[in-house]
């Protein structure tokens, strides 16, 4: 493959040939004793008591003034930038200055990896700075930054077209710094999570990312082929059929941090591979759940934010205190203006017809139902919502409710118009279990290629008994948007699934 290099590129690799004729380097192999970060100095240094006097710190160059035979520069590591003091003789105590002269003055370039040993001080202007005693190149970086410029008030070479900032997120890290802050988030809502449910006396597992059946969810999979055992896997969907095998094998309470993946659309709130979180606790109903869900939730929003309310967009969202409980049905008769409860399917289409909702002909009443919810109630849940008590048929793994067997115990969680979380009192009748399996395969075979499979190892699994059990899934990805006040699921993820270049040229070209 050829590559082709701009002019400034050309001159860096120039700079590389030539630091290597002067036996350096640009890509060393030892250890570099890193002993303090740019955070640690500008918020622990004192000059009474003379602390930071003998630092080495290592970061990103991203700037450099060079003044004769002094210079200031800008170094960034991952917790900030802090300005460094580069003195001639400092640097080249004897009579060879080549490492000032040519290499500092000469060879390095901005975004270049340095090593700086020295000590910390304030200059004349008070600006706090490490004054180096030692200069060392740890990588060379052959392509230019796009270093932002500010003139008059406006900003140049801004690395903000979002289709760059997604592909190449490495540059994006790089000189847009904010952008960590939200991963640094991303990383605290599931340490948090992960706390509370320890303490709750969950267990973390891991569950099969290759199965042979994608069952938990409604969804189409993305297929595989094992050479050895010659069988198509899939992808997970979802990890839920696992992890209440672990319920029926004696285990009160389990949770997952998983990878799935749904072959389906990309939106700004989809991605096809995604971060779920599950977990089942055995003797627990979808009460007590919802009760559970509000606790974990106030906890996340104040350890990562230190308050309950969140602005998500032009919204101010609240996670704490008592959430609003509303069933489905009630929620359309409240949005929509109509009572579908007790309509056959041919009521619901009729009924999505005079309401203007669009559907397709493989649905059942399930997703009838779901469309008419989506199109008109949705968008209406801005503050945290339960919606409850779904209708049968548009819950296959869900028991059936105590006082209304055509509805289950279920909720969704809405929060800004968006599923959040789906939970249940989890079905363990392994007939009634059977029977809506073979529902979901009557619809698969009407064409609705999201229906779930039958998966007779877990109706197996129920028939050897699993306690009353209440189930939870929460997409960590959204949650990390609503959280970090992003509106694109892009934004929290550090490498979204993008369109191919060569492909996304060529669309651009025609």
């Amino acid at each position: 493959m050829v590559q082709e290099f701009s002019e400034q590129e050309l001159i860096r690799r120039d700079s590389l040939a030539k630091l290597r004729e002067l036996g350096i380097e640009p890509y060393p192999a030892p250890l570099y004793p890193v002993n303090a970060t740019a955070a640690q100095i500008l918020g622990g240094f004192d000059p009474e008591k003379g602390n930071f006097q003998e630092v080495c710190i290592a970061g990103r160059l991203m700037s450099r003034r060079i003044m004769g035979a002094a210079s200031f520069g800008e170094l960034q590591d991952e917790t900030g930038r802090i300005q460094i003091y580069v003195k001639r003789d400092e640097i080249c105590p004897g009579e060879d200055k080549t490492m000032y002269n040519t290499v500092w003055k000469k060879l390095l370039d901005i975004g270049d990896i340095v090593g700086i040993k020295g000590f910390a001080f304030f200059t004349q202007t008070g600006q706090l700075s490490i004054h180096a005693k030692e200069l060392t190149l740890l990588s060379k970086s052959l392509r230019v930054l796009p270093i932002v410029k500010e003139m008059d008030g406006q900003v140049f070479d801004a690395f903000t077209d979002p289709e760059l900032r997604y592909r190449q997120r490495y540059v994006d890290l790089i000189v847009n710094p904010q952008v960590k802050d939200v991963f640094v988030k991303r990383a605290q809502i599931i340490a948090t999570m992960r706390q509370y449910f320890n303490e709750a006396g969950c267990l973390e597992v891991e569950t099969p990312i290759l199965q042979s059946i994608p069952g938990g969810a409604a969804a189409r999979p993305f297929i595989t082929h094992h050479n050895a055992l010659d069988i198509p896997l899939y992808l997970r969907i979802a990890n839920e059929l696992y992890l209440k095998r672990l319920i029926v094998g004696g285990f009160s309470g389990v949770y997952e941090f998983a990878k799935d993946f749904r072959n389906e659309g990309m939106d700004k709130t989809h991605n096809p591979e995604f971060t779920c979180m599950e977990i089942y606790v055995a003797y627990k109903d979808y009460i007590w759940m919802m009760e559970f869900v509000e606790k974990m939730l106030c906890k996340v929003a104040t350890a990562v934010n230190g308050t309950t309310k969140v602005k998500i967009g032009e919204n101010e969202v609240d996670f704490g205190g008592t959430y609003r409980r509303l069933p489905i049905l009630e929620a359309i008769k409240e949005y929509a203006g109509v009572d579908v409860k007790g309509m056959d399917e041919a009521q619901l289409r009729q009924t999505c017809k005079e309401l203007n909702v669009e559907v397709e002909p493989s649905w059942g009443k399930g997703k009838l139902i779901d469309a008419i919810f989506g199109e008109y109630a949705e968008k209406n849940l801005i503050q945290p919502t339960f919606i409850t008590d779904y209708p049968v048929e548009m819950s296959p793994l869900t028991k059936r409710h105590r006082e209304d067997p055509t509805l289950t115990e279920r909720f969704e969680l809405f929060v800004c118009g968006k599923e959040l979380a789906n939970a249940y009192s989890e079905l363990n009748d392994p007939i009634d279990q059977l029977e809506r399996f073979e529902e979901q395969a009557a619809l698969k075979s009407k064409g609705d290629d999201e229906a779930m499979y039958i998966d007779m190892d877990f109706v197996r699994a129920l028939e050897y008994g699993m306690p009353p059990t209440s189930g939870l899934g929460m997409g960590i990805d959204r949650l990390t948007m609503f959280m970090t006040g992003q509106v694109n699921i892009q934004d929290v993820l550090f490498f979204p699934q993008m369109k191919p270049e060569k492909a996304l040229k060529a669309e651009k070209d025609s």
